[in-house]
């Protein structure tokens, strides 16, 4: 069974710098395309960015474009966000989520196994 754990979280001041994880147990990263997804209190849930299994072709969305970067570590069984120059509206619960199968957009339909999420706050 795949379980996807993320962390790295936390409380951050507007321009700060957070490196969130995403590491699987039960099952080996690598054959999986990863996705980095949010959902801020009364919206719906967003795609951020998403890597295919050999680590390209990554999607990022316009509003994270330039600052957030993903990445891939298959000796640790784990895919990184790392997010700088963060914003409030970055304020979010960020979900990361894997799928066997590649994936054509970078949208929560597209992914089958979801972790339980890790609370991002960027405020001063």
């Amino acid at each position: 069974q795949v379980q996807l754990v993320e962390s790295g979280g936390g409380l951050v001041q507007p321009g700060g710098s957070l490196r969130l994880s995403c590491t699987a147990s039960g099952t080996t990263l690598r054959y999986y395309d990863v996705g980095w997804f949010r959902q801020a209190p009364g919206k719906e849930r967003e795609g951020v960015s998403c890597i295919s299994d050999a680590g390209t072709p990554t999607y990022y969305a316009d509003s994270v474009k330039g600052r957030f970067t993903i990445s891939r570590d298959a000796t640790r069984n784990t895919v990184y966000l790392q997010m700088n120059s963060l914003e409030p509206e970055d304020t979010a619960v960020y979900f990361c989520a894997a799928d066997p199968y590649e994936f054509r957009l970078c949208e929560s339909t597209q992914f089958g196994y979801w972790g339980q999420g890790t609370q991002v706050t960027v405020s001063s």
